[in-house]
């Protein structure tokens, strides 16, 4: 059975860092593009970045360029969001999606087209 596993969250302090990890059973991500997206509550959810498969093509949100990246290790079949000079908000919960899209520097992060998601980690950033 499918299943995409998110972990890595927590309560960090402003401008600190986090690393998400997106693990999958059932599935081989290195052969899938994986989606990154976030949802604050009473928001929509938004995303905030994908990872390609054999051109290893990323795109990322305005608002997390140059804060943000992205990575995998293959043997451990696992997608990394590195996220650092994180700024204060309250909790957010962040998901990985597999999905049947291209991903790149010009192409749209299209939610529509990621159809298997993971439960999420929560995310708050706080002193």
């Amino acid at each position: 059975q499918l299943q995409l596993v998110e972990s890595g969250g927590g309560l960090v302090q402003p401008g600190g860092s986090l690393r998400l990890s997106c693990t999958g059973s059932g599935v081989l991500l290195d052969r899938h593009v994986v989606g990154w997206f976030r949802q604050a509550p009473g928001k929509e959810r938004e995303a905030v970045s994908c990872l390609g498969t054999s051109g290893g093509r990323t795109n990322f949100a305005d608002s997390v360029k140059g804060r943000f990246t992205l990575s995998r290790d293959n043997a451990k079949n696992t997608v990394y969001l590195q996220m650092d000079m994180l700024t204060p908000g309250g909790p957010a919960v962040y998901y990985c999606a597999r999905g049947s899209a291209f991903c790149g520097a010009s192409v749209p992060i299209r939610q529509s087209r990621y159809v298997h998601w993971g439960q999420g980690t929560q995310v708050t950033v706080s002193s």
